[in-house]
This record gives C-alpha cells, sequence and structure tokens, in this order.
C-alpha cells in the first residue's frame, strides 16, 4: 500500500542516516574496526525489544518488520579498513555504501512480511482492558460551588 511505501522511505532515510552518524563516530573515535558492527548489534537489540512490544499488544509476529543494520555495518567496518582508517573516505564512501544497503536490505526484508492491508482487516485494532477506560475529568468540579 501507499502508506508502507511511505514509511519504508521516510524509516529508510532515518535509519540509515542513524546508523551511518553513529557508527562513524563510533569508528573514528574508537579507532577500533568492527565498533559499527557493535553498534548495530546494539541498534538490532533494541529494534528486537521493540518488536516485542508491538507483539505483545497484539500484532501479528510476521507483519513487524526489524530493520537490516548489522550488514549494512560490516561495510562500514570494511570501508573503514580498506580506506587506511581516513576518516573523511569512511564518512563519504562509508555513508553511501552504508545509506544504499541498508534501503536494499530493508526493501527485501519488506517483501517477506504479510500484506498490511490484509492483516488490518484480518486484526482490527485492540480495545483498552476496562481497568484503563477513560474517566472524566474532575478538575473544576466545584468551580461554582458556593462552599468553595
Amino acid at each position: 500500500t501507499d502508506w508502507m511505501w511511505t514509511s519504508y522511505v521516510i524509516f529508510t532515510l532515518s535509519q540509515s542516516l542513524m546508523l551511518a552518524v553513529g557508527a562513524a563516530y563510533y569508528l573514528t573515535f574508537t579507532g577500533v574496526p568492527g565498533t559499527a558492527t557493535y553498534y548495530a548489534l546494539i541498534m538490532t537489540a533494541y529494534t528486537w525489544i521493540a518488536k516485542g512490544a508491538w507483539f505483545s499488544l497484539g500484532y501479528p509476529y510476521s507483519f513487524i518488520v526489524v530493520p537490516m543494520w548489522i550488514p549494512s555495518a560490516i561495510l562500514m567496518d570494511l570501508v573503514y579498513w580498506a580506506t587506511k582508517k581516513n576518516k573523511h573516505s569512511l564518512i563519504l564512501m562509508g555513508g553511501v555504501l552504508c545509506g544504499m544497503s541498508m534501503s536494499m536490505f530493508n526493501m527485501i526484508n519488506l517483501l517477506t512480511i504479510d500484506d498490511p492491508l490484509e492483516t488490518a482487516f484480518k486484526y482490527p485494532r485492540t480495545t483498552l482492558p476496562p481497568y484503563m477506560t477513560p474517566i472524566e475529568p474532575q478538575v473544576g468540579k466545584f468551580y461554582d460551588s458556593p462552599v468553595a
């Protein structure tokens, strides 16, 4: 659907930028090849936790997409190693490789999930349990009272 591809573009842009900047930061300031992959591993753990949260809300497991951080980060590490730790080459070439590869990996990942429109009709919006239903606000209840 249109919304799926729109969100794919927005999320891929933001996630690849976040990965490229975060990984380049870790690589240049630590000077250790492999820290980009480590950073991506941390980001993967965070997104798996978020996937678990959506799953606990009742969404089907095969419907929730987790970004493909690690393969793109491995490319960043390889660029860092190949450019002899040149920071500007890392930012330029690594950023381009990261942005291009992450969008491709996310696209492949997106093709493996269930159809969003079909899933939306199959799983209606969850309702709140009785103890979480909203109540009327009590503010201003005695505003015109002669006693108060």
